[in-house]
């Protein structure tokens, strides 16, 4: 009961979308945010929602050691928990962490070959198969388009969503609805773009490829002490 109590204040619900992973087999989201707004949380808050939808999830990070990954899992579901005044959570943190994987590569060395190899390995010997992959730190280069179109056809051929972290500049976001530059030559891969929008003492989380067949849902924030998604009262 309390797994389905969580998934049920999920405020992610509150976007609008009809499937709770937002994305579609095979789809990709980004989170664009400048540096320290609080992408690295929200991505794990999407992946803390598919745990406790005893969905497998694969965490890739660029930037941080193991360690430090673990900690942002730890301390975003403790905080979900203070925030929901919930008690017994050790149990239930136990009942999802075998369906985590974290792995890290330095940018200068992650490749999707060496990606597929990798997941190739532990899907073959059953250890581990995700349904949803993040990719934390994922360099939106030049050459990146061959890249995202390789992970592209192995989300498809897997049935897998990826979601990517990218860092905007402040220069930006002169126009908060518009795609930023580092992204736009790849956005026609991306299903969805979320936008961690900073205005005053609030951040904002704007769905930046929002049309008019788009689902409404309420404005939601990024509560910029706990990192936490909530909805706008």
């Amino acid at each position: 009961m309390l797994k389905k109590d969580l998934i049920l204040r999920n405020p992610l619900r509150l976007m609008g979308y009809e499937t709770e992973d937002i994305l579609p087999e095979g789809g990709f989201g980004a989170v664009l945010a400048r540096a320290g707004v609080g992408k690295t949380s929200f991505i794990v808050q999407l992946a803390l929602n598919s745990l406790l939808r005893s969905k497998n999830v694969l965490h890739i990070s660029l930037n941080d050691p193991v360690e430090k990954v673990c900690l942002w899992y730890e301390e975003v579901f403790r905080n979900i928990a203070d925030q929901y005044k919930i008690e017994q959570i050790d149990q239930l943190w136990e009942t999802i962490l075998p369906l985590r994987l974290i792995m890290t590569f330095k940018v200068d060395g992650f490749s999707v070959p060496k990606l597929k190899e990798r997941l190739a390995d532990i899907i073959e010997q059953n250890i581990f198969s995700p349904r949803m992959i993040l990719i934390d730190g994922f360099p939106f280069e030049e050459e990146a388009k061959q890249a995202l179109t390789e992970l592209k056809s192995m989300a498809l051929q897997n049935k897998q969503h990826i979601w990517f972290t990218v860092r905007t500049h402040r220069y930006e976001n002169a126009d908060q609805k518009e795609v930023p530059a580092r992204i736009k030559p790849v956005g026609d891969l991306f299903d969805t773009m979320i936008q961690l929008q900073p205005r005053g003492k609030q951040i904002y989380v704007e769905d930046l490829k929002k049309t008019s067949a788009s689902p409404e849902g309420a404005t939601l924030l990024l509560d910029p002490t706990t990192m936490l998604i909530k909805g706008n009262k």
